[in-house]
C-alpha cells in the first residue's frame, strides 16, 4: 500500500476568538511548547508514514515557519517522501482560493497524481490526539474499502458539532448526517479519512461540474458514497480532542495538568516532536512557587503559579500569581499582579498590580457572546496591559493595545479593549 498522507490545515479558527486572528487553527500554541500541527504531524512519522503535504490557506505565515522543510518530523528527506506545503494560487483556469475541503483536493489533484499512491489518509491539522495510522489502514485494506473513516462517540448534547453515522455489524455505514440538530446515534467522525486514490479524484471531478455543490466533505461526499455503499467506520477508542472553541481549548490545556491524563506527552514510546528553541532549563528561584503546573523551557518563575500552562519564556515576577490559565511564549507578569482564569497570547506585559480575570461576574463577552462565554478572559499577542487595571472576565483585550487604547483602568465582565484609530 503506498500511502499519500494530505494534512488540511487552512482552517482560521474563527471560534477561537483573538488567538486565530493572526494565525492558522493548527499554529495556535497548544500545551507550552507545543503546536496543534505537532499532533497530526508527529502520529504520521510515528506511523511510518513520510510522504506528507500540508494544504494551507488562512493566514499561514506562522504555521509554515513552525514547519520549514520538516526536520523536527524527520521529514526532510528527498522525494517522493518528505514534507510539502501546497498552498491555493491563482491559475489560468480553475486555481483559486479553496471553496470547501473537496474543492481543496480537487485544486491538487494534479499534485495527487504525480504522487503515485493507491491510498490517501486525510487528516485535519487542528486535532489534539494520539493515533496509530496503520491500524485504520489495515482496517480499510481487509474491509475492500472505498471510503473509511475514523468514528468515536460523543456526549449526545455534542452529536450537532459533527458529522454522524449509524453503522452495521460489519461497520459499513448506512447513513451518515452533517451536523444534525438531533440524533439517535453518537458515533462522530473524527475528520481522518482513507480513500482509495484513483475513486476520490473520479469523484472529485464529478463533485467539481456540480453546481449545487459546496465542495465539502462531510456535506457532499461522505454522503454520496454511503448511498454508494463502500462506506466504512473505523472505531477509535483513544483520547481526542476538537480545540476548537476557547472552553474547550482551555479545558483541554488543563486536563493536561492531571495526575493520570488523557493525553500522555511522556509516553517515551509515542513523541511528539515540535520545532523547539534552544533556551535554557526552567528555573524557580525564592519565593516562587509552582504548583500541579507545566513550564517550558526559558521560564523564570518569582511569583506564584498554580494549575497553569506556561509556554516558554515566560517570566512570573515577585508577589505575581497566575492560576487556572495558559500564558504563551515571552509574556512577562510584572509585580504582584494577579492572572486568574485567562488565556494570555504571546509576547504580552502584565503591569505591575494588574488584576485579570477577577470578579463573580460572568456576562459575556459583548463583541463575541458566542465564543467568550465561560469566565475566560482573553488577551491577545504583544498586548501591554496598563499597571493596575482591574479586568474582569469573560473580557477580550485586543492584540497590541497600550495604555492610550484605555478609557479607564477598570474593565467591567464582558468588556473588549481594542486599538484606538491612528490620527
Amino acid at each position: 500500500m503506498a500511502v499519500l498522507t494530505l494534512i488540511l490545515a487552512g482552517g482560521a479558527g474563527s471560534r477561537l476568538s483573538i488567538l486565530g486572528e493572526k494565525r492558522a487553527k493548527p499554529a495556535v500554541p497548544f500545551a507550552g511548547k507545543y503546536r496543534i500541527i505537532d499532533f497530526p504531524l508527529s502520529n504520521a512519522v510515528n506511523s511510518d508514514l513520510y510522504r506528507i503535504a500540508v494544504l494551507t490557506q488562512f493566514r499561514p505565515h506562522s504555521l509554515m515557519e513552525h514547519m520549514g522543510i520538516g526536520d523536527p518530523w524527520d521529514l526532510n528527506r528527498r522525494p517522493p517522501n518528505g514534507l510539502q506545503i501546497w498552498q491555493p494560487y491563482r491559475g489560468r483556469t480553475d486555481q483559486d482560493w479553496y471553496r470547501g475541503t473537496a474543492d481543496a483536493l480537487y485544486q491538487n489533484r494534479g499534485f495527487i497524481r504525480d504522487a503515485k499512491s493507491d491510498t490517501l489518509l486525510i487528516l485535519s491539522g487542528d486535532h489534539i490526539y494520539k493515533q496509530d495510522y496503520r491500524d485504520l489502514l489495515r482496517f480499510h485494506q481487509d474491509k475492500g474499502a472505498d471510503l473509511t473513516v475514523a468514528v468515536m462517540n460523543v456526549r449526545p448534547e455534542e452529536t450537532h458539532r459533527f458529522g454522524i453515522m449509524t453503522v452495521n455489524a460489519g461497520q459499513k455505514i448506512t447513513r451518515f448526517a452533517e451536523k444534525p440538530k438531533q440524533s439517535e446515534s453518537t458515533l462522530a467522525s473524527m475528520g481522518i479519512y482513507v480513500f482509495n486514490t484513483r475513486f476520490l479524484l473520479d469523484l472529485l471531478e464529478q463533485d467539481a461540474l456540480d453546481k449545487e455543490s459546496v465542495h465539502d466533505f462531510g456535506k457532499n461526499i461522505i454522503p454520496q458514497i454511503v448511498q454508494m455503499g463502500k462506506a466504512y467506520a473505523y472505531p477509535f477508542m483513544g483520547y481526542w480532542v476538537d480545540v476548537g472553541t476557547i472552553q474547550s481549548y482551555w479545558e483541554t490545556s488543563m486536563e493536561l495538568l492531571g495526575e493520570t491524563p488523557g493525553l500522555d506527552l511522556y509516553d517515551k514510546n509515542w513523541v511528539i516532536h515540535t520545532r523547539s528553541e534552544e533556551r535554557p532549563p526552567v528555573k524557580c528561584l525564592p519565593p516562587g512557587e509552582l504548583v500541579n503546573s507545566i513550564a517550558s523551557n526559558g521560564c523564570l518563575i518569582q511569583g506564584t503559579v498554580i494549575n497553569s500552562v506556561l509556554s516558554p519564556g515566560v517570566r512570573v515576577e515577585k508577589g505575581a500569581v497566575v492560576r487556572d490559565s495558559v500564558i504563551m511564549n515571552d509574556t512577562v507578569i510584572q509585580a504582584s499582579a494577579v492572572v486568574n482564569r485567562c488565556i494570555l497570547d504571546k509576547e504580552i506585559e502584565v503591569g505591575a498590580g494588574v488584576q485579570l480575570g477577577v470578579g463573580d461576574d460572568n456576562t459575556p463577552n459583548a463583541l463575541e457572546p458566542a465564543n467568550i462565554n465561560t469566565g475566560i478572559t482573553i488577551v491577545g499577542k504583544r498586548a501591554h496591559i496598563p499597571a493596575g487595571a482591574v479586568i474582569g472576565r469573560n473580557c477580550r483585550i485586543d492584540p497590541s493595545t497600550l495604555l492610550e487604547d484605555y478609557e479607564a483602568l477598570e474593565v467591567p465582565s464582558g468588556g473588549t479593549i481594542s486599538k484606538k484609530p491612528q490620527g
